[in-house]
């Protein structure tokens, strides 16, 4: 994926750095208090926030209660977003300190921020984590962190290059009943592993355009800003209130993935696979059938209503985002409200011990990045561990886009004899300002 312009963007972030001292709080970063290139444990991390939407809204409850983050800034094209945000976190600090910015890039000009959470929509992810990886920061991406497996390979790159540390926003492998679903799965508990199942939304492939209305003042919503990367079409309120997801300009796979960003990847750990992903990827009218080199068979199955009734295939009562493990002794299946059920009843009877954390909460995944922060270490979820599962997801959302089996090398990413579905890895982005 490309980025702005190198020079251009250089150049505005040294203007804006200059400005950003003078007109705003000044935090010392811990990363300056420390050695160069770490956090000393003992200071607080200096947190931007890039994106304040629902999701940012919901994960900041969590980020604000550790002592040891401090948010300082937020970033949002939207003006409401943005007076939100800094209502949230000031009301949380008892004082008036958060900036405001609607261009992320004057966010990333500040030598006192050490870390960011970006939580724009998916359009933007790629592009936001790499410019944030350049600028010396680190990140904690939601996901879908890439909207193309090339987007997802340049992250990766970026970050083993600029050293900077990444947590995907997949934040189920730190959920426990997920973690000992895995467990059981990884240990033999079930026998040899034999299949796994991943929920997905019903695929959809959308671009129609909203009718154009009148753009809204660059105060109120930078629409330019807004599009980012993504192709140009005209203004529409209901993009900027959430239409965008389904898009294929603006979202990714197919909305595959919107849930199989985390049961994909969670099929992935359970299957010991976080350095490779199946090699073959088949579409039906009711999943996608996926083929480990191993043999293992993983199935990503569409969920007519994901929220709602399931049919007979998954157990309703666990909720969003069911994933399930079978072996040849035995079997495990489990979802964001924190029950697991085992085919055994002595399994189940051991189960019932496991804390219940519902599977949307970040506190344990937050922690994490923040910890690794500080240690510079790699994160539970970080650019290969992404990388792999999301190209996984890629795969398979084309699979079923093109309506054809395909093959992918998993030590290049390419896919095997198809020259079409390879031009789909990537996509070029729009050239903007």
């Amino acid at each position: 994926m490309q980025t702005p312009n190198r020079t251009n963007r250089r150049d505005f972030i040294a203007v804006s750095a200059s400005a950003a001292a003078m007109a705003a709080p000044y935090f010392v970063s811990s990363r300056s208090l420390g050695a160069a290139e770490h956090v000393a444990p003992s200071e607080k991390i200096t947190l931007g926030v890039i994106g304040m939407g629902p999701r940012c809204t919901y994960d900041m409850k969590s980020i604000l209660q550790l002592g040891d983050v401090q948010c300082v800034a937020i970033a949002d094209v939207q003006q409401s977003r943005r007076d939100a945000g800094k209502k949230m976190v000031d009301d949380h600090y008892g004082n008036r300190d958060c900036q405001l910015y609607s261009d992320f890039r004057e966010l990333l000009a500040r030598p006192d921020i050490d870390a960011v959470i970006i939580a724009t929509g998916d359009r933007w992810h790629a592009a936001a984590s790499i410019l944030a990886a350049e600028s010396g920061k680190d990140v904690y991406s939601e996901k879908p962190c890439g909207i193309t497996i090339g987007d997802c390979q340049n992250i990766s790159k970026t970050f083993k290059k600029t050293g900077r540390i990444f947590q995907a926003g997949t934040q189920r492998r730190s959920v426990p009943n997920f973690q000992t679903a895995v467990q059981l799965a990884q240990t033999g508990r079930l026998g040899k592993i034999e299949s796994l199942y991943a929920s997905v939304y019903i695929p959809t492939l959308r671009n129609e355009w909203l009718p154009g209305e009148p753009t809204p003042t660059k105060e109120v919503c930078d629409w330019n800003m807004w599009l980012g990367p993504a192709p140009w079409r005209p203004y529409n309120s209901k993009y900027v209130a959430g239409r965008w997801r389904g898009e294929y300009d603006f979202d990714s796979g197919a909305r595959l993935l919107d849930w199989g960003a985390h049961t994909v990847d969670l099929c992935q750990w359970a299957n010991q696979a976080d350095d490779t992903m199946p090699i073959q990827y088949e579409p039906t009218d009711e999943n996608i059938l996926c083929t480990y080199a191993n043999g293992v068979r993983l199935v990503i199955d569409f969920l007519a209503d994901p929220f709602g009734d399931r049919g007979p295939r998954w157990i309703t009562r666990l909720g969003t985002c069911p994933v399930r493990f079978v072996g040849s002794e035995g079997s495990v299946e489990t979802g964001d409200e924190g029950e697991i059920v085992a085919s055994s009843a002595s399994l189940n009877d051991e189960l019932a011990q496991t804390k219940r954390v519902r599977g949307l909460d970040v506190s344990a995944h937050a922690r994490n990045f923040f910890d690794c922060v500080k240690s510079r270490q790699q994160t539970v979820c970080n650019p290969t561990v992404m990388r792999r599962s999301h190209v996984a997801c890629h795969a398979a959302a084309l699979s079923w886009i093109l309506k054809r089996k395909l093959t992918i090398n998993p030590d290049t990413e390419a896919f095997v004899d198809d020259d079409e579905a390879n031009r789909l890895r990537y996509r070029s982005p729009r050239v903007w300002s």
